[in-house]
């Protein structure tokens, strides 16, 4: 949630970032509280309250807090990253997430302390996307943090593409830039929730990059190594918020799908979750976008619109197996799905369902195709009762070049 924390680099290289084939690493149980660290000093002490009723999880697993706040689970799964489901009403003191070492044999309990939240009757969330940040592109996100300490939301979602390239270039460029998303991040006073996009996974377009596959960061490596899970859930305002890795790796291209270690995942999450709460996703590429309509049918690299995955042609920029997604939240009120990728607010109603498929404008830049102009810009919407409203888009109000 919060960008200040570097966790160390754990040493499990994806092939592909195709984590769904990597048997979980055998190791010692993992078991800690989660807790109202009523002294703020984000140690777990005696006669501090455990929270009871809060999901864990290691991306595989899934655990519910007992009376006493306290978890178990078997070990750190197949990406090594630890992470708790932060309840609504809370903030997490610190990271919400742990890096493991599957290979440590005396580590002690992993706890994870919750600071009480002010009581709200509306809870606002900003929804940005594809910041793509760079030294040139430093100034629009300087003004989404402006815009973001004008309107003080509860929490910033920013669904993906959040640096200019770690695709088709080396470590030092592609860490450069994470480092400096990093150090924005942390400026901001609000929580900001994160999801991958294609350019965070590093180094698969190895005849560009000059990356090699079983090196310590690639894939999916190096987004968990700044940014923790990259898929989990959170709470708030009374809806259940989940995060999704919606970019998925064949060899050396990316393309809009949903992995089966996710799908598995998910519905042990939402195992968890009341069946009355509303549900809300966001991921990087859309699971409908018109867009791919609008830009046109492209057969020109670096990106076609149509990939060949097993032997099946398949649009690349929309979510492959959305279907079964959304079969995993149909005992839920699903009110809200969001996106980014196409880099232009679109919003989509379909007859016959009650949720909004909605991508958010790019922060990088606005966006011209087709004859039409897309402004840059963010969405706000307001949580109250449960019930979201339709959002409201604010331009970022920089010259639009």
């Amino acid at each position: 949630m919060h960008s200040v924390m570097h966790p160390s680099i754990f040493a499990l290289a994806l092939w592909g970032g195709l984590h769904a084939a990597v048997s979980p690493v055998r190791s010692a149980t993992i078991s800690g509280h989660v807790y109202v660290d009523r002294n703020g000093n984000g140690r777990y002490d005696v006669g501090e309250r455990g929270l009871h009723g809060v999901a864990v999880s290691n991306q595989d697993q899934v655990v519910v807090s007992d009376v006493h706040g306290a978890y178990q689970l078997s070990g750190p799964g197949s990406t090594g990253v630890l992470f708790v489901s932060v309840p609504s009403g809370y903030a997490s003191r610190g990271a919400f997430y742990r890096t493991i070492d599957s290979s440590a044999s005396n580590r002690g309990p992993v706890d994870f302390a919750m600071a009480p939240m002010p009581a709200r009757q509306t809870v606002t969330f900003i929804h940005a996307s594809d910041t793509h940040i760079s030294d040139a592109s430093l100034p629009r996100t300087k003004r989404l943090r402006a815009l973001i300490d004008s309107i003080q939301p509860a929490f910033v979602i920013i669904s993906g593409d959040l640096v200019r390239d770690a695709l088709r270039v080396g470590e030092a460029e592609a860490t450069g830039y994470y480092e400096l998303f990093q150090r924005e991040m942390a400026l901001i006073g609000s929580p900001v929730w994160t999801i991958p996009g294609n350019h965070e996974a590093f180094g698969i377009e190895r005849d560009k990059s000059g990356v090699k596959a079983d090196h310590r960061l690639y894939g999916r490596v190096m987004y968990r190594h700044y940014r923790g899970p990259d898929y989990y859930s959170f709470n708030a305002g009374g809806v259940h918020f989940v995060g999704l890795n919606s970019v998925d790796i064949d060899d050396t291209r990316y393309y809009g799908h949903v992995d089966s270690a996710q799908l598995a995942w998910l519905e042990r999450d939402l195992a968890v979750v009341p069946r009355t709460m509303p549900v809300v996703t966001f991921n990087h590429i859309p699971f409908f976008s018109s867009m791919e309509s609008v830009h046109g049918l492209s057969e020109a690299p670096p990106a076609p619109s149509i990939i060949t995955i097993g032997g099946k042609a398949q649009f690349r920029h929309t979510v492959s197996n959305a279907s079964e997604v959304l079969s995993k939240l149909k005992n839920h009120p699903y009110p809200l799905a969001l996106a980014g990728h196409v880099h232009v607010r679109e919003r989509l109603r379909f007859e016959g369902t009650t949720t909004r498929f909605e991508q958010s404008a790019a922060i990088v830049a606005p966006t011209a195709t087709a004859g039409v102009r897309f402004t840059s810009g963010i969405t706000v919407y307001r949580i109250t009762g449960g019930r979201i409203d339709d959002g409201r888009f604010v331009p970022l109000g920089l010259a639009e070049k």
